[in-house]
């Protein structure tokens, strides 16, 4: 068996911030540190956090007036800050700085009189947050025929994306977007985040090689489900799984050359654990393949570097 190494692989500069941000915080503020939503959509760090003394909710009703409540990389829409205000709950924001921009492009279109088109899956955190910037001008798409079934006629549309979404996806919703209005507009730059767009590189490019792939990531993690529908897509077999007790050694044949990849939000420990899995059990060969480099780093957010300053 011949194992490739997908490069870039696993935490982006966004994640990587979010968790620096709550381990500080655990550490300065001590146990219990509520976190809104999982801080990143990954099970192995999710419950690493939870014994550590973080609690994760899903409402603000249950964290204790004056608490400290961190918001997690996805975001949070004003309404939720509003609420935390009102039972003075001491805020950390660990928004992802790329999802924090598609904020204030929502709220720049808005103030525009624009309505805006936001491509992205229903429910998911990040579009929840972003969708609560401007209730009232955004209409949400998960594909083309959600384009064809809008029934638009304000003269000033624009467009704005998840940031982890595919970017063969979204590029197809963006083009039926163009073909049937043609005076829509969309960012200076695009949503998608530069981690989302490397890794489906590699994925896209290295899958050519493969006859299996494994995309270390959990079923909630949007962007970890792209690469492994891109792996398919490729004609892989692919699967998406949090770790080694997931996989299952009826899918591969001793001369497989398995793709191995992981998405945004998944530690290296658990890619290191499946790739030995697999030299010990069919004395697989590692080969690590690298299509970008990627050197992006986010600072700490203001509001800890100041309660951080302010404790020390």
């Amino acid at each position: 068996m011949r194992i490739i190494l997908a490069s870039p692989r696993g935490f982006c500069a966004g994640v990587n911030m979010a968790i620096e941000t709550l381990k500080l915080a655990i550490k300065l503020f001590g146990r219990p540190i509520y976190v809104y939503h999982e801080i990143v959509h990954n099970k192995h760090v999710v419950e690493r956090f939870r014994a550590m003394g973080a609690v994760f909710v899903e409402s603000l009703l249950e964290v204790p007036e004056g608490a400290h409540l961190l918001y997690s990389a996805h975001g949070v829409s004003p309404e939720i800050r509003r609420i935390s205000l009102e039972r003075n709950l001491k805020a950390i924001d660990a928004t992802c700085p790329l999802v924090i921009k598609v904020h204030l492009e929502a709220v720049r279109y808005a103030k525009h009189g624009y309505t805006i088109v936001l491509i992205g899956h229903e429910g998911h955190d990040e579009v929840i947050g972003t969708m609560g910037e401007a209730p009232e001008a955004i209409v949400l798409v998960e594909s083309p025929d959600d384009v064809d079934r809008l029934e638009l006629t304000t003269p000033k549309l624009a467009y704005l994306t998840q940031t982890t979404l595919s970017v063969d996806d979204a590029n197809r919703i963006i083009a039926r977007l163009k073909q049937r209005f043609p005076h829509i507009v969309g960012p200076p730059k695009e949503d998608i985040c530069y981690a989302t767009q490397n890794r489906q590189e590699a994925v896209r490019v290295l899958a050519l090689e493969a006859n299996v792939a494994l995309v270390l990531g959990s079923q909630n993690s949007s962007n970890s489900q792209r690469l492994a529908e891109l792996a398919v897509e490729s004609g892989v077999a692919a699967h998406l799984i949090d770790g080694p007790a997931d996989i299952d050694m009826r899918w591969f044949q001793a001369t497989d050359t398995v793709l191995i990849t992981a998405g945004a939000s998944a530690p290296e420990t658990v890619v290191e654990q499946c790739v030995k899995l697999l030299e010990d059990h069919f004395g697989a060969t590692v080969e690590s393949h690298s299509i970008r480099e990627e050197e992006v780093y986010f600072p700490l957010p203001k509001e800890f570097r100041h309660m951080a300053g302010s404790r020390s």
